[in-house]
């Protein structure tokens, strides 16, 4: 490495340490409780004072294997994610995203990016029924990465399938909970703090999900079960009950930020409002102007225009004083009924009304689709050659239609993650309410490559799946739209109807093998691999974007090639959400007239080659900019 009398940095090669990132955050709290890297309970304890629960029984929510799922959250990634243009849509201005790798590594890469960015988070997370194709594999804490790239073939070593969690396993919720419970420990990190998740699930496995969710994300943040009627006609074969709901549990990030957006009037609550009278203020309709809550102001008489006298029922009261009612009257809100002779009504004006229903935790098929409804809308997209490879599960896009109105904003630009994708649904969704409110919502998807049961010609996998159902959705609503102009903040900006592409893989950077220094001849072998960072046969644009990401670049950042006006090949990489830019060069040699041409802020980085530097070189950069070594 050059040495120039100040220390520089080599690019992260992994990503973030969550729990030391945790650690960093306590110790901004109490400082006198962390030495060295490590927590003093003792002084903890002494300065939480009387907060502290150290009785040896307490409630807790445990399972076997809890601990083995806190050690691989623990575990950073060493994995990356990989570019792929040709699978994407309008690459160069899209900010949807699309990844096909496993979930838990994807979440832990997209981390350093996203912390605190996602505004929705929905899943539909394996029901845990015991079926083959609904469980995610056992996770290997030794190599994560390694596991996956085996799970894609879909057998270990002793040729056993990796998709099915039997309940004869004997940990069959604990395989549930710890599978769990790491990605969504990540995805909290993720989310705002006016951030919002959903997560689907069944009879099976709801009571764990609610402890599992309380722990994380804590109890004072649970905010409802919602209960979806998901079928149109009761199950006649069912043994005990035709199960007809799912239900959608839902958590804040901050139960006291968080508030959910008003849904849309329909046309059947507005034709509730009637204008009778040929009211100047418009529709309305009447309202009972009495209540059973005492009220020692709501005990009078009134008499109506052909001279019938009122009082309230016994044990209810007019809900405003006499002066409040007569005011009411002079001002045309009562309503007398056609001969005015009718108990008194207050009318409730369609103008005055607020604008919008809040949310409700029924959900029926009427409003949000069914289960078959969702497997047509499928079919409708995807053309399969077997059907053994339609999901049985798979969401209706009028239901998370109906998540994301309530959690999202039109035109804010939220980021709504789905790392479950299956048939990516949510992305559907998202590409319909965009389209039909205008709205600049964009989607990350991550969706495991998992092989089909039965092998088809143009698709083979899940993930697959999900991006040939996208690429029909985007074709359908350009046809049908025409230009693909849409009025979006008052100017004229084309729908994001694209989507970027990226593939889990391995990292291009060598990784150290853990070899004793007295192992001297080895040491030395391993060292010598060590002279370049970067394995062989690597590619630019995925070097470029591994960089990127563990720097905290977001999956919508641009690469412009800047090799016309400098002496070397250089990228700029910008973050649309960053003020920081972001320089890189890759060549063996740093010519004198590049560092010299380059016009760099305090602020930026640039990221090089150590062997490309001399010593001046990186003394004039370091002065410039922020200098990272690769």
């Amino acid at each position: 490495m050059a040495t120039w009398g100040r220390k520089t940095e080599c690019v992260e090669q992994t990503s973030p340490d969550i729990i030391a990132e945790q650690i960093d955050r306590l110790k901004d709290l109490f400082p006198e409780a962390i030495s060295e890297g490590r927590v003093n309970f003792e002084m903890l304890k002494a300065m939480l004072g009387e907060i502290v629960d150290d009785r040896t029984e307490r409630y807790s929510f445990t399972w076997a294997g809890k601990r083995d799922a806190i050690r691989l959250l623990q575990i950073p990634s060493r994995a990356t994610l990989k570019p792929c243009p040709e699978e994407s849509v309008d690459w160069e201005t899209t900010g949807n995203v699309f990844i096909e790798g496993e979930n838990l590594e994807v979440l832990k890469l997209l981390y350093k990016s996203y912390a605190g960015r996602v505004k929705m988070i929905y899943i539909d997370p394996p029901y845990n029924t015991g079926t083959r194709r609904e469980f995610i594999y056992a996770d290997d804490f030794a190599d994560p990465l390694e596991t996956y790239l085996k799970f894609t073939n879909q057998t270990d070593s002793e040729g056993n399938l990796l998709t099915s969690n039997p309940e004869t396993s004997g940990r069959y919720h604990s395989a549930w909970l710890s599978m769990m419970y790491p990605r969504l420990f990540v995805a909290r990190q993720l989310l705002r703090d006016d951030g919002v998740i959903f997560v689907s699930i069944d009879d099976h496995e709801l009571y764990n999900l609610r402890c599992l969710m309380n722990e994380i994300f804590g109890e004072e943040n649970f905010i409802t079960t919602v209960i979806w009627q998901k079928v149109y006609a009761p199950k006649n074969s069912a043994k005990y009950f035709s199960e007809d709901h799912d239900y959608i549990v839902v958590y804040a990030r901050n139960a006291e930020i968080w508030r959910p957006e008003s849904l849309p009037r329909s046309e059947e609550a507005d034709s509730r409002y009637i204008n009778p009278d040929n009211n100047p203020r418009g529709p309305w309709k009447p309202s009972d102007l009495t209540a059973r809550n005492y009220y020692s102001k709501g005990l009078y008489e009134v008499t109506s225009p052909s001279g019938k006298k009122f009082k309230p029922k016994v044990g209810r009261y007019w809900v405003s004083s006499y002066e409040k009612f007569l005011e009411l009257d002079r001002d045309n809100r009562i309503w007398w009924g056609p001969h005015g002779d009718n108990m008194p009504a207050l009318k409730r004006f369609l103008s005055e009304v607020k604008q919008g229903i809040v949310p409700q935790t029924l959900w029926s098929y009427e409003e949000v689709g069914h289960t078959q409804e969702a497997k047509k809308e499928l079919i409708e997209y995807v053309e399969f050659e077997n059907t053994e490879n339609v999901f049985n599960t798979v969401k209706p896009t009028r239901l998370i239609q109906r998540i994301l109105q309530i959690a999202s904003e039109i035109s804010s630009n939220d980021i709504v993650l789905d790392f479950f994708s299956g048939s990516a649904s949510t992305a559907h969704a998202t590409f319909k309410q965009n389209h039909e409110d205008n709205g600049t919502r964009n989607f990350i998807l991550v969706q495991l490559p998992e092989p089909l049961p039965k092998p088809e010609a143009k698709i083979r996998t899940i993930a697959d799946i999900g991006k040939e159902r996208l690429y029909q959705v985007i074709s359908k609503i350009q046809n049908e739209d025409g230009a693909q102009q849409t009025l979006i903040n008052d100017h004229e900006l084309p729908e994001d109807l694209g989507f970027r592409v990226f593939k889990l893989g391995e990292s291009n950077y060598r990784q150290w093998m853990g070899v004793d220094e007295k192992d001297g001849e080895t040491y030395v072998d391993q060292m010598s691999l060590f002279t370049d960072l970067l394995k062989p046969g690597w590619v630019p644009e995925d070097v470029i974007w591994e960089v990127a990401l563990k720097e905290g670049y977001s999956l919508s950042s641009l690469i412009e090639d800047l090799s016309e006006t400098t002496g070397n090949q250089i990228w700029r990489v910008t973050d649309p959400d960053r003020d920081q830019s972001f320089y890189i060069c890759l060549d063996d040699i740093l010519k004198e007239e590049t560092v010299q041409a380059m016009r760099f802020n305090r602020e930026d980085l640039f990221v090089c080659r150590d062997a490309a530097l001399t010593d001046e070189m990186a003394v004039n950069l370091a002065l410039q900019c922020k200098l990272k070594i690769l």
